[in-house]
């Protein structure tokens, strides 16, 4: 498996689908990647062949009816991509872009809550602040 390839938008797009179902056949994921986004047959064929090669998807190796299923959980998955973003960032300014994105996105309470007592617990051991990490050399960013 080569899970170090990153997926595209299109891709996540198809990865959606299986996770959903817990495995799909291409002429299902063809079928509702067709009415969302009317992509063509062998656009929807490609990905699934890209997904493929990069270790994402594996197939029951029937020639007929091939089920396609996820070698990755979407929560992997998902927590993967914002790590990769956030290391790419400097870290002084992570705290303040969470925050932004948490007014912006849909919580459930349940959620609110669960974010509240993993902050509470944070704080315990939290620095003052939070070091520039984008030179080697010291900065104010």
């Amino acid at each position: 498996m080569n899970n170090t390839e990153k997926m595209t938008t299109s891709e996540w797009e198809v990865m959606r689908i299986v996770w959903t179902l817990g495995q799909a056949t291409s002429r299902e994921i063809t079928d509702i990647l067709q009415k969302k986004h009317s992509w063509q047959p062998s656009t929807i064929k490609t990905l699934i062949a890209r997904l493929e090669h990069k270790g994402y998807l594996q197939h029951n190796g029937a020639v007929r009816d091939r089920h396609y299923q996820s070698t990755i959980t979407e929560n992997v998955a998902m927590k993967s991509i914002l790590m990769d973003t956030l290391n790419a960032m400097c870290a002084m300014h992570i705290g303040a872009t969470l925050a932004d994105i948490i007014k912006d996105i849909p919580l459930s309470q349940t959620d609110i809550t669960h974010l509240e007592v993993l902050l509470a617990d944070k704080k315990q051991t939290a620095p003052q602040t939070v070091a520039c990490n984008c030179l080697s050399i010291e900065r104010k960013c």
